[in-house]
């Protein structure tokens, strides 16, 4: 079964052990800017919200790569930034509706989540469950599925 990441608002303190996991995960540096994760303060709500890429179905940006350097890990469901092929171009940062893919200059290159191999660190060292590791079913990715397949998609015209 795939799983994803689920996140609950709720439970978020925003101490920033996820965006510190996660650079440390991928770069080995507490250095947040690294981070495939972001905490967004909504000062104006008094909360703080954990973000990161989805790994939608429809994959965006893993069609509009023109070099096709953005590809599925069947094991995960996870849509991986290959580096080696990754040319900077950016096309997936457009791409992506959510803006999730990120530009770093420091390499020029792309980066974005890709689920730690099936162990994300951010879920790992969150202290207060704010994000988990669930079965996609858990997540409303289904009724989201459901719902979509229910969509009229061509609206009768007038």
């Amino acid at each position: 079964m795939q799983r994803s990441l689920r996140i609950d608002p709720n439970k978020c303190t925003g101490c920033l052990q996820c965006e510190m996991a996660c650079a440390f995960e991928h770069s080995q540096t507490y250095n947040t800017a690294r981070s495939r994760i972001k905490v967004i303060a909504f000062e104006h709500e008094g909360r703080k919200v954990p973000y990161t890429c989805t790994q939608c179905d429809e994959a965006w940006c893993l069609h509009a790569c023109p070099v096709e350097a953005i590809g599925l890990d069947a094991s995960t469901g996870a849509k991986i930034v290959h580096d080696d092929l990754c040319v900077g171009c950016k096309v997936c940062t457009i791409a992506c509706p959510f803006g999730t893919v990120n530009y770093v200059a420091e390499t020029g290159k792309v980066q974005k989540c890709d689920l730690c191999e099936g162990e994300p660190a951010c879920a790992k060292f969150c202290p207060t469950g704010a994000i988990t590791f669930v079965d996609s079913d858990w997540t409303g990715l289904g009724k989201m599925r459901d719902w979509a397949g229910k969509t009229d998609t061509n609206p009768a015209t007038v």
